[in-house]
């Protein structure tokens, strides 16, 4: 393959996914990862896409638009669950918790059992798979529906969070990087994300290795003010050292 042909379909995996690693570039046109962080490099000063630690952004517009819901259903499921389900253990009865509107707390939503707690949460999908748990209280910010992700967004659901102090928060990124905290591809999101951080005692991100080295459009908060994050097995080793290092609590499944 020419070195021009790589590079066109290089930006063409990148903007289709929004985000690629170097790892995955590697083993895909069968060169080593020093050849693609060059091809990286070429193609950033090119502003054909944008590196981040460990891969590569796509600088498209479109990345500024929220991925449709039934997309994000079936991407990576198995390890969505997984982390669920984990994160369904760090709860206990009487709690009063956050859920966001990812894919990811809608599989918490299904796995909880009908115990007494009280969610909060901007997600139709949650609210409504949790309105068949009769012991659970459910509470929704209401607000600007975001019918791509079936979410409420918006000054009305931030003033509806800012109401309420939970002990812990459950949510997802589109992104975590190491120096730049964790981000979200829609503004209006990763706004309600830091509002259910800062009304939480215990905050927990749920994101599978995929999301590890990427910075997305909308920064939402720096690394400093999460308390555990829960990832799947497939997480770099070297991640994993360097989250270490910033003393940050890491529960694998």
């Amino acid at each position: 393959m020419l070195v021009a042909e790589r590079h066109q379909k290089i930006i063409d995996l990148v903007d289709e996914r929004k985000s690629v690693r170097v790892t995955e570039l590697s083993q895909i046109f069968s060169v080593t990862e020093e050849t693609i962080r060059r091809d990286l490099e070429k193609l950033e000063k090119e502003k054909k896409l944008s590196r981040s630690h460990g891969g590569a952004i796509s600088i498209n517009p479109s990345d500024s638009l929220e991925t449709p819901y039934f997309e994000r259903e079936v991407t990576n499921v198995n390890e969505k669950k997984e982390i669920a389900f984990e994160a369904v253990k760090q709860i206990v009865e009487g709690d009063k918790v956050i859920l966001d509107a990812s894919t990811t707390a809608w599989y918490m939503a299904k796995s909880l059992p009908n115990i007494s707690l009280t969610v909060l949460t901007n997600s139709i999908k949650v609210a409504m798979e949790l309105s068949s748990k009769g012991q659970i209280t459910v509470i929704s910010t209401g607000g600007t529906l975001l019918s791509e992700s079936l979410s409420f967004v918006g000054p009305l659901a931030e003033t509806s969070l800012d109401s309420y102090h939970v002990k812990k928060a459950f949510i997802s990124c589109k992104g975590l990087h190491l120096a730049q905290g964790i981000s979200e591809s829609n503004e209006q999101q990763a706004r309600m994300k830091k509002r259910m951080i800062d009304n939480a005692d215990t905050v927990y991100l749920m994101i599978d290795h995929s999301k590890f080295g990427i910075q997305t459009f909308s920064h939402i908060s720096d690394l400093e003010m999460i308390n555990h994050i829960i990832a799947d097995s497939q997480v770099d080793s070297n991640m994993i050292t360097q989250l270490e290092d910033k003393s940050l609590h890491l529960i694998k499944v």
